[in-house]
């Protein structure tokens, strides 16, 4: 009697350890729910150099919390849904409403239209991601991450606003970069994830110089203008992979010439 008591309190226990919420992780993932939240405050204050920077930082606490999971083997489900759920927060509806006070405001129904436009996109986005995850291919995105089409909306007020450049006066560039950052979200171009890249793999001296050039010499420099710059060139990568993919498969399928 005494043992089977004792199995079912052992039962009962690990169910209750199965549905509690690993902390860790979901401190971070929390960070970067409020640092998006955060950003849209600022934009409601007319702050948006605050609110560019806190997307960022959204972006850097998005990319901690799944790490920190994996390497204290505390993945969850639940992390995953709240992952999710952050991310549409903060690279989804805070970069749609950012832009929109900053910049599409004045286009008036055009300006609301495009935001949502982007809104909708990093929601279906999303979507794609967690229903694909299982079958896709780990090396590549299927379409722009979330987090990238953020970081070009936000730079693109950051920069802008460092170079002392009203949003009103690029009002059409600004509907145009949240149209292409949005609908190249559900596209199926590819692009690299950086999920073979391994830190405890050994590399030369000259990588590790640098990394250390970048981080602490080239972004310090002038981070609104070297942000900006790198995820501009990764959206346009993926068109470059795209178009390189496209013909190298045409060569593949081109006869041979007689000679």
């Amino acid at each position: 009697m005494q043992e089977s008591d004792t199995a079912q309190q052992l039962i009962a226990k690990t169910r209750l350890r199965r549905r509690g919420i690993y902390l860790l992780p979901n401190l971070f993932t929390t960070a970067a729910l409020f640092a998006g939240f955060y950003a849209i405050v600022q934009a409601m204050n007319g702050h948006y150099e605050h609110s560019a920077i806190a997307i960022f930082v959204a972006m850097v606490l998005d990319g901690l919390d799944g790490r920190i999971a994996r390497l204290t083997h505390t993945q969850s489900e639940f992390g995953a849904e709240y992952d999710s759920l952050s991310d549409m927060v903060s690279f989804g509806v805070a970069p749609a409403l950012v832009m929109y006070e900053w910049a599409l405001r004045d286009l008036e129904k055009l300006g609301w239209i495009s935001a949502f436009i982007y809104c909708a996109c990093a929601a279906l986005r999303l979507a794609r991601f967690n229903a694909t995850i299982a079958v896709a291919d780990k090396r590549f995105f299927q379409g722009l991450p979330s987090p990238a089409a953020a970081a070009l909306i936000a730079g693109m007020i950051w920069v802008a606003l460092d170079f002392q450049i009203d949003g009103a006066d690029i009002r059409w560039l600004a509907l145009i970069m949240t149209l292409f950052a949005g609908l190249t979200m559900v596209t199926n171009i590819p692009y690299y994830s950086g999920k073979e890249f391994n830190l405890n793999r050994k590399v030369s001296f000259f990588v590790v110089l640098l990394l250390l050039l970048f981080f602490f010499v080239l972004i310090p420099s002038h981070p609104p203008v070297v942000l900006f710059g790198l995820f501009l060139l990764y959206a346009l990568s993926g068109y470059g992979m795209k178009v390189w993919r496209m013909v190298r498969s045409r060569k593949r399928s081109e006869p041979p010439k007689d000679i």
